[in-house]
């Protein structure tokens, strides 16, 4: 039997579920670029428009919304949750106005202390949720300025409460400083904050206990909530050559690193590569001899105080859990609360031939690792994207910070377009449209 179904009438059909889905999260807001795109089974809307550079989140007690503002400070975002990915903003609160304060924040397990981070120090503030007020602010670690990148993620341990990991990046693309530990260039620390800071705040380089090292801009830093193991995502470097060949383009890879558990040392403290040893994304370079993607290799570099080899690099560096395309910019990792996956932001390119990342991709996890072996190319599967990233990165979304609430749903913060996402698993494998946002189209069988 044949049957003809007219362009037009796939049009209008299309179009009355756009309007269905409309009518079903009445105020839903429509970006200024081409619609997103997300995975099947999964649905989202655009919550939250006009913001500053909108970077790390956290929702408090009440299930409201804090979203650091870079450069400018905190805003507290209330919404009337009508399920699912149905949020309206409410109210919108500047809960501190602060030029500092440029990416990372968290809260106490009780909620009622609130943390943040400038490029130099990591704070703290008595919060009150009821009020949307803040206490005198204090410092509970310095001593984090240097030039290059600026963002000093937070993360508060679950598992280990009293903990707070910090992570600092270099000085600049390729960084001679990371190779002295002493100097705590591209870093990732951990501080015990259990019993506060009552003799002054810790010494970023001096003080601490160093969950690893050799890490250029470890922006991402997450805890895998059966295990507590910490993992961090990396961006890596930049006009990287070998053997004299420019080979930037496809190589080094971005990585994620894992650091052992606060609960022990094993598998911590240890060499991530950087500024000498990088990550294999492409395996057509100049004397690849017998490594694979996610081996560390050596680069060509004209200003460090070390002759480093691949050698070098494979018996006395870590080689990364997993590698991800290059140039894609990972800036968060969360987890589900199972911990079968993990959720990541990659902020997108701005040294790659073709605009690469600009999305939101899951990674599946089992047992406290990764599912795919450490020399997959295809870990990361699209969860949130843009459906054309030669649009990028002037006419698209930018995701950078990343929270999962109690019901599974995920924020996402776009900073160079100022708003905020969430995402949500929908009833059935092929819901349809949501009005902020579109799902990979599947045409109907004809």
């Amino acid at each position: 039997m044949h049957i003809s179904v007219s362009y037009s009438a796939l049009l209008a059909s299309l179009a009355h579920v756009l309007s269905v889905s409309a009518q079903e999260c009445p105020g839903a807001l429509t970006p200024s670029y081409a619609q997103p795109v997300f995975a099947d089974g999964w649905q989202g809307n655009l919550i939250a428009t006009g913001l500053t550079r909108p970077r790390g989140m956290q929702l408090d007690s009440k299930g409201n919304l804090l979203v650091v503002q870079q450069g400018v400070g905190i805003v507290h975002l209330q919404f009337t949750d009508g399920g699912g990915t149905c949020l309206t903003l409410a109210k919108q609160t500047t809960l501190i106005t602060d030029s500092v304060l440029n990416h990372g924040i968290g809260l106490s397990e009780d909620g009622k202390t609130l943390y943040a981070s400038s490029v130099d120090a990591a704070f703290s503030w008595p919060y009150d949720a009821d009020a949307i007020t803040l206490g005198e602010k204090s410092t509970i670690v310095t001593g984090m300025t240097n030039t290059g990148h600026s963002t000093r993620t937070l993360l508060l341990s679950k598992k280990e409460p009293g903990w707070l990991i910090l992570s600092r990046g270099s000085g600049g693309n390729i960084d001679p400083l990371a190779e002295d530990k002493s100097t705590g260039h591209s870093q990732l620390k951990a501080f015990d904050i259990s019993n506060g800071t009552a003799s002054g705040p810790y010494d970023f380089t001096a003080d601490g206990r160093l969950l690893g090292w050799g890490m250029r801009n470890a922006v991402g830093v997450g805890e895998e909530p059966t295990t507590g193991g910490i993992f961090t995502v990396e961006n890596s470097a930049d006009d990287v050559a070998r053997s004299g060949t420019d080979i930037h383009a496809t190589n080094p890879g971005e990585e994620m690193n894992f650091v052992g558990t606060l609960s022990s040392t094993e598998n911590q403290g240890g060499n991530y590569g950087y500024p000498n040893c990088l990550a294999v994304w492409d395996t057509d370079i100049p004397d690849i001899g017998s490594m694979t993607v996610g081996s560390q290799f050596a680069v060509d570099v004209t200003d460090q105080t070390t002759t480093v080899t691949d050698a070098t690099c494979e018996s006395e560096r870590v080689k990364p859990r997993l590698t991800f395309e290059p140039h894609t910019a990972p800036l968060d990792v969360k987890f589900s609360a199972d911990g079968s996956k993990a959720f990541i932001s990659f902020h997108g390119s701005w040294n790659s031939p073709i605009p690469v990342g600009y999305r939101v991709a899951t990674v599946d996890f089992a047992n406290g690792q990764p599912v795919a072996a450490a020399d997959s190319q295809t870990a990361a599967v699209d969860l949130f994207t843009n459906p054309d990233n030669t649009a990028c990165p002037s006419a698209c979304f930018r995701p950078a910070g990343l929270f999962i609430d109690g019901t599974g749903r995920l924020y996402v913060s776009s900073d160079a377009t100022g708003e905020i996402w969430i995402l949500g698993p929908t009833d059935s494998a092929t819901p349809p449209v949501t009005s902020g946002g579109r799902r990979r189209a599947r045409m109907p069988r004809l």
